[in-house]
């Protein structure tokens, strides 16, 4: 017999663990050779586990289990041959007995030894499943389970709720618990490293966004058509941050210990609300790039994150990031660091506003936006002078951002 043993691939340098997310596969299933057949989380990133062979597969992992890169997760036996028809395994479990009987397969238990069993199984939940319901205070015994011959899943663990206590209201009294993600868990730990390592302050500035609008509104189409990508928002603030990191160097670096790193490139991490959460890839030497660039590259990402396809290496190594909370609805916030970077520049939703123009208001749509950075190697006077930097560049992209001519700058 051929037993092949899958073993947990390295995600990526410094990746030395992952959860099991999710098996797409049961225990006992027939599987193609680079078959999808599981998702594992890193802190980076969720995976897909491919099959490395075909034949029966077995698990040796349950999902949510914490596993060491290199470790055994499947096995998986080669010389199993393929089933006829249908891979998968029998659905319904009341077909079972007749199919064998049919076959003429060795005597099944007898019905009271078989009743015994699956009794046995149902009131006994896999170790993800058990934990849960440990922490819930309910016995298995008050769980009906939906896996192979009634075994109590993880699933049917997290959904089951605690048994019903008096109440005067008579509502729903029902909780759940789940397990966070090592994805989850590992930014939760960042977080709150970052608010204890880092002495982070936040400066606030408004933009006015009509000169952009104008040109969007003006370009947009033929823009579309010629590049094949839509004319955003995001790559006229990439840009402006990009040149605003020329102005003020010490934003575009990071602290090592006792010493301070610049760095004479902008790689600008982008965050992307995907599936899983909120990604952050990188667009590298972000400075080169001209706005069609930027705009085909963020396409690009985003597409990867919302398929799952991103890689930890496209989401490594940025100096400095750009998140939008506008997205959302959000008006102002406070946006945290992504370290080891120094600062990060939040964007927010636009709202028509007046505004005084020339001794006149006006009617204009304004953005709030806020830079958080560290104060440690970052005074005021270059943190302040960054985002003025950022809006007179979006206040004005013709002049300090295209070099007074829009065509050539939008590449028409």
């Amino acid at each position: 017999m051929s037993i092949l043993e899958m073993k947990v691939p390295s995600p990526g340098e410094s990746i030395t663990e992952v959860e099991i997310a999710t098996w797409l596969v049961q225990d006992g299933d027939y599987v193609e050779k680079d078959q999808p057949i599981a998702e594992v989380d890193s802190d980076k990133a969720t995976l897909e586990l491919p099959a490395e062979q075909s034949g029966i597969i077995t698990l040796k992992a349950e999902e949510g289990e914490v596993v060491q890169v290199g470790q055994v997760v499947c096995l998986i036996d080669m010389d199993a041959a393929k089933p006829a028809g249908s891979a998968a395994p029998a659905e319904t479990p009341k077909e079972e007995p007749k199919a064998e009987v049919k076959k003429e397969e060795p005597a099944p238990a007898p019905k009271a030894e078989a009743a015994k069993t699956e009794t046995y199984a149902a009131q006994t939940p896999s170790p993800a499943a058990k934990k849960i319901l440990d922490e819930k205070g309910i016995a298995p015994s008050q769980v009906s389970g939906s896996g192979r011959d009634g075994r109590i899943t993880k699933d049917d663990a997290v959904t089951a709720s605690v048994p019903a206590m008096g109440s005067a209201s008579g509502g729903n009294r029902g909780s759940s618990t789940t397990k966070l993600s090592v994805l989850r868990r590992k930014i939760a730990a960042r977080l709150v490293s970052v608010k204890n390592e880092t002495a982070m302050l936040t400066t606030f500035n408004e933009v006015d966004m009509s000169e952009i609008f104008r040109i969007r509104k003006q370009y947009k189409e033929e823009f579309a058509a010629k590049h094949g990508i839509g004319l955003g928002f995001m790559s006229f603030f990439t840009k402006a941050v990009t040149r605003a990191l020329k102005l003020y160097p010490d934003v575009n670096a990071s602290i090592d210990g006792d010493f301070k790193i610049n760095y004479d490139f902008a790689d600008i991490s982008i965050a992307v609300s995907g599936p899983k959460g909120l990604m952050v890839p990188v667009l590298r030497n972000a400075e080169n790039m001209s706005l069609r660039g930027v705009e085909a590259n963020i396409k690009d990402l985003a597409l990867k994150v919302r398929d799952g396809k991103i890689t930890v290496d496209e989401m490594t190594g940025g100096t400095f990031t750009i998140t939008n909370g506008g997205t959302f609805g959000s008006m102002l916030s406070t946006p945290i660091i992504n370290p080891p970077q120094s600062a990060i520049l939040g964007m927010h939703n636009i709202i028509q506003r007046p505004v005084a123009v020339d001794g006149q208001v006006v009617i204009r749509p304004m953005m709030y936006v806020a830079m958080s950075y560290d104060h440690r190697i970052i005074d005021g006077k270059e943190s302040v002078g960054f985002l003025v930097a950022v809006k007179e560049a979006i206040d004005n992209p013709v002049e300090f951002l295209m070099d007074g001519d829009e065509r050539r700058a939008l590449e028409l």
